[in-house]
């Protein structure tokens, strides 16, 4: 490495979002696995989804379940069935991302900027962009 390059810090990844069908059914294998319940439930109206976290800080699971059939959760059960369904990383700027990830002919899905959980901005950059897989980014909470 040149003396004038910068060294970037290793992506921190926020959470993995699992698939479900239920919530209800899913919780108590993973919370045998992971050593206690879900931190935190709630309705994502903007995505369709009811959401369970698992832990706190980085690297918790996400547990994705459709509100109804129109739900990007239930077509991808539809689909694959349950399972990996998406990476979140956290970034400290989300529009700045998304520009250079576009930049580099990644493109967002639609709308490109939209609420997520927790009351944070979030974007999803399409899997035929990034090499199969579906990335969620996740604004840093108190940045924008």
């Amino acid at each position: 490495m040149k003396n004038n390059e910068t060294v970037r810090p290793v992506p921190i990844i926020d959470h993995v979002g699992i698939a479900v069908n239920s919530i209800e059914a899913a919780v108590p294998g993973w919370a045998a696995v992971l050593g206690g319940p879900p931190s935190g439930e709630e309705r994502v109206d903007s995505e369709g989804v009811r959401v369970a976290f698992f832990g706190s800080g980085y690297g918790r699971i996400e547990l994705l379940e459709p509100l109804d059939d129109r739900s990007p959760i239930a077509r991808h059960l539809a689909r694959r069935g349950p399972g990996v369904h998406h990476v979140c990383l956290e970034v400290a700027d989300l529009d700045a991302t998304l520009r250079r990830a576009e930049a580099e002919g990644w493109s967002p899905i639609p709308p490109p900027v939209r609420p997520g959980a927790e009351g944070t901005r979030i974007a999803f950059l399409h899997p035929r962009t990034t090499g199969g897989v579906l990335l969620e980014l996740r604004e840093a909470s108190g940045a924008g």
